[in-house]
């Protein structure tokens, strides 16, 4: 596969993530802080155990040790560091397209989302849809940072995310492939609950500021909307991303 391979190291905190690194990856964990006093929280003792039953050794660290660490997020009491897992490139995407055969697909393309606690709350929505990967531009789009990784409670690490060059290009490669590019916009033409949604799809959303980039909305199949009540502009990204992907839910299933 091509694509960045090389391993940098990144940190995750908070319960919930650090658990799903656990339990997905606890091999890429290479070192652990916990908040002294904390063994009273039956989560942070059993974080401890399987930190333990990792090989990982759990150190003891003040409560201000960890906050100046995670740089004012909230960590809950528990940092951990990782072997961050590159992102994957365009030929890493047509790999696993092709991989999938003519099984369901479905796929969340946020275009120039910028806020990183936005992009992890798409990616949790997209986990909790059962979403084959998520997928940004590499160039003005948020990355995942710390804070992106604890908007997604776990799913950073459940969800293939995917970073490409040139967005419009990777949407004509997954319409050839038999993938339906479906774009949300307040303007669309259709609306969202009487689109009927390809068993492989992409649903594409546009920036926080602008939406869609005019190329983007060139290459979608069909752009819908959801309807909403008179005087309401636009939802929070987050927010129509897991409106649309749980609509896509309700028509092909999670299997």
């Amino acid at each position: 596969m091509a694509g960045r391979k090389s391993h940098s190291r990144e940190l995750v905190y908070g319960i919930n993530p650090v658990m799903s690194a656990l339990e997905t990856a606890p091999d890429r964990i290479t070192a652990a802080w916990v908040a002294k006093g904390r063994g009273d929280d039956h989560r942070i003792s059993r974080i401890v155990e399987e930190l333990d039953a990792a090989g990982v050794r759990v150190q003891q660290a003040l409560p201000h040790f960890l906050d100046e660490k995670a740089e004012g997020g909230v960590h809950q009491g528990v940092i951990i560091e990782m072997l961050a897992d590159p992102p994957l490139g365009e030929h890493d995407l047509e790999d696993l397209i092709e991989g999938a055969g003519q099984g369901r697909q479905l796929y969340l393309v946020l275009d120039g989302v910028t806020d990183p606690r936005n992009l992890g709350a798409c990616i949790r929505s997209a986990w909790g849809a059962g979403a084959t990967a998520v997928i940004v531009p590499r160039d003005r789009s948020a990355s995942l940072t710390p804070v992106a990784r604890k908007a997604a409670a776990g799913g950073a690490t459940a969800v293939r995310f995917v970073e490409v060059t040139n967005l419009a290009r990777t949407l004509d490669m997954m319409r050839d492939h038999g993938i339906e590019v479906v774009g949300l916009a307040g303007e669309g033409s259709g609306v969202i609950y009487e689109h009927e949604f390809q068993k492989q799809c992409a649903i594409v959303m546009g920036s926080e500021e602008s939406g869609m980039r005019r190329l983007t909305r060139e290459k979608c199949d069909a752009v819908v909307r959801i309807p909403m009540a008179r005087g309401v502009e636009s939802l929070n990204v987050s927010v129509a991303a897991g409106i649309s992907l749980f609509e896509c839910v309700r028509q092909i299933g999670l299997e």
